[in-house]
């Protein structure tokens, strides 16, 4: 199978990631969707990175989506979600944070870098950072309240957590302060730290 994006992208980054703890192998192809636009349309029309090339040709878009289908391949035993359905309830709200924060930092990366600045409207700009800064602030409660696990592990929520506050920093460095939000900074410095983070660098 292959996996079609660039790991820049905190999608992509996720599911190469998520599919290297799942002990599933996956051949990354770096494609861009700006600068490799036709090449991208040739392998899905729709262009939109992570694109997942399963064997048989068959085509899979969207992160969650790609992680949902690796997890049904792992099979019973290997899932990065949590069975007991409380636990898993707290993954899907840090999940959701998470990805409503790499949401807003490339809604932002987007109106600062692409949109010109005579037409970048500041009203629309405040509102999205002030959504950023709450899910941030949501996800720092949380960890407060009950910190994710250090010890050598990590699962689905504290993958999606690190590649957020990791791409965020990359793309929209004054954002993220680390002594507003330590409990995110620490545990991201930690997930940086394992292999599978380390063997899949932002490009």
């Amino acid at each position: 199978m292959k996996l079609i994006g660039m790991l820049d992208s905190p999608y992509v980054r996720r599911v190469a990631i998520s599919a290297k703890r799942l002990g599933i192998p996956l051949e990354h192809e770096s494609v861009s969707v700006f600068r490799h636009f036709e090449q991208f349309q040739q392998i899905n029309p729709v262009v939109k990175a992570p694109t997942l090339v399963l064997d048989d040709g068959e085509v899979l878009i969207d992160s969650t989506l790609i992680i949902d289908y690796l997890e049904a391949l792992a099979g019973p035993g290997k899932s990065l979600m949590p069975s007991d359905l409380a636990q898993r309830l707290r993954s899907l709200r840090l999940i959701g944070l998470a990805l409503a924060a790499c949401e807003k930092s490339v809604q932002l990366y987007y109106e600062r870098n692409l949109r010109p600045a005579h037409i970048q409207f500041e009203p629309w700009v405040e509102r999205v950072e002030g959504q950023l800064a709450a899910a941030y602030s949501a996800l720092e409660r949380e960890l407060e309240m009950q910190p994710l696990k250090t010890d050598g592990t990590i699962a689905q929520d504290g993958i999606t957590l690190a590649v957020a506050w990791s791409f965020t920093h990359l793309v929209v460095p004054d954002q993220v302060d680390v002594n507003r939000f330590p409990q995110i900074s620490a545990f991201t410095a930690y997930a940086e730290g394992l292999e599978e983070f380390i063997s899949t660098p932002i490009e």
